[in-house]
């Protein structure tokens, strides 16, 4: 099978709605963990059980398939004795270390009466921003499915700090999907879909499709909330935007019609794809990457990476913000704040202030050769906001 840079997803543009997922050839399904849990906030084995069964079946038809699963920390909660999701840091990750290998045992079991093996990978934002470890992450899904394996993804919660957390496993999930080139993502949950108002309301409706972001002005994002998973309605939202708008056709649905939304039956909320599938690690900088600085450039330098698509030059730098080290991601600010881009910086916040405004001809000959690089180059920058 070819690398995961070169695969070209199934061409789908013709596919109605969740036609899509029928003909599918690879698919990132995400649940949470409100979905895996029972009353005290328990791992329930049938939970577990229900979309492996689901997931197999799927795989049975010949689609390959990546599953990110939260519910390590709640699996540690009755172990651990804890009456509920612990709110410290250490705590949490004293419940993910002891709770991922119970979750990943339920899974092994469950996907093992199909016949199918099972992988865990645990993933951090700082693994997969960095160009080293992005292609590491990328290599590895990539062969996992080329042997049958069935990923399952969480992030490494045992080990993320509040600065290298992705924040919640939606928006894990929709770069997951991105960086595996899926045909399509779905969001489970424990709410059937999207409402244009509370669930519980008589008066909503279910939002059958969502062709844009603009279908969702005057909706209000609201959903049920169970105390354990971190993530609601409006993360699975903002997840289907991110991941539609890299032109991957997202649907959102209850976790107990996951054979259903599997097999493109009318149900949940389907978000349709809007833009084109940009480099993929490009995605993963614009969204996963936690800025440590800032750099405020001129509007020539502006214009230059915006519409130029050219490398950031200390030329164009007139401002350093925050600490940061060479290879951070930092944001790309114009005159007035504004963020324009992000990418990782080639040098220091020490090693940069004394270089603003220089040419690449004067940075040789104050700090001789090989050290006249770009600030970020163009490969490691992905501009956000086009400026008229």
């Amino acid at each position: 099978m070819r690398a995961t840079a070169e695969r070209t997803p199934r061409d789908l543009s013709r596919g109605t709605e969740r036609t899509v997922l029928r003909a599918a050839q690879r698919v990132v399904v995400k649940i949470g963990s409100s979905s895996l849990t029972r009353g005290g906030g328990a791992l329930d084995p049938a939970a577990v059980a229900a979309v492996a069964d689901a997931l197999a079946a799927r795989r049975e038809a010949g689609t390959q398939v990546v599953l990110v699963s939260s519910g390590a920390i709640a699996a540690g909660i009755t172990p651990l004795g804890l009456a509920a999701r612990p709110r410290d840091l250490a705590t949490q990750q004293a419940a993910a270390s002891v709770g991922q290998g119970l979750l990943m045992a339920h899974y092994t079991r469950a996907f093992a009466r199909h016949g199918l093996t099972v992988a865990q990978v645990l993933l951090t934002a700082e693994d997969v921003v960095r160009r080293g470890q992005y292609k590491n992450a990328q290599r590895a899904l990539e062969r996992l499915l080329a042997l049958g394996v069935v990923p399952i993804v969480n992030e490494n919660d045992a080990v993320a700090t509040d600065e290298i957390r992705f924040g919640d496993n939606d928006r894990l999930a929709a770069l997951v999907a991105h960086v595996v080139q899926a045909d399509a993502l779905v969001l489970l949950t424990d709410v059937d879909a999207l409402y244009d108002g509370h669930p519980s309301l008589p008066t909503s409706s279910r939002i059958g499709v969502v062709s844009s972001a603009a279908d969702l002005e005057g909706v209000t994002v609201t959903a049920r909330g169970s105390g354990v998973g971190t993530g609601g309605m409006t993360t699975k939202v903002t997840a289907a935007l991110t991941a539609t708008g890299a032109g991957i056709p997202t649907l959102v649905a209850g976790a107990t019609d996951v054979a259903d939304a599997l097999e493109g039956q009318d149900v949940g909320t389907w978000f349709q794809a809007t833009g084109p599938r940009p480099r993929t690690r490009r995605l993963w900088l614009a969204h996963a990457a936690h800025a440590q600085g800032r750099l405020v450039l001129d509007e020539g330098a502006v214009r230059a990476i915006t519409h130029g698509k050219r490398s950031l030059l200390a030329a164009g730098v007139t401002g350093v913000e925050g600490t940061f080290e060479a290879g951070d991601p930092v944001e790309i600010v114009d005159p007035d704040g504004t963020v324009v881009a992000r990418g990782l910086v080639a040098y220091s916040s020490e090693e940069l202030p004394e270089r603003l405004g220089r040419t690449s001809e004067q940075l040789r000959e104050l700090f001789g050769t090989g050290h006249d690089r770009e600030v970020v180059n163009r490969d490691d920058l992905v501009v956000v906001r086009r400026r008229r």
